[in-house]
């Protein structure tokens, strides 16, 4: 457990220092993102982003525990 909890405070501090390179990316604009923008209302819902970030999820947690 400490040792998921440190690789997973050091993949967050990477990300907050790639932060300006990583929201030049696509990510979040997916095709299969549903978007409903009205009057007073924006509804977001990121299917396919969360698709895909619980696979890399996923892939790396399978390959950290082998």
């Amino acid at each position: 457990m400490p040792r998921l909890l440190i690789a997973a405070g050091l993949l967050l501090v990477l990300a907050g220092i790639l932060w300006p390179f990583l929201s030049r990316l696509p990510i979040g604009r997916l095709p299969g993102d549903i978007l409903i923008q009205r009057q007073n209302f924006t509804f977001y819902a990121p299917i396919t982003t969360c698709l895909l970030l619980g696979g890399a999820v996923s892939l790396i947690m399978w390959m950290i525990r082998r």
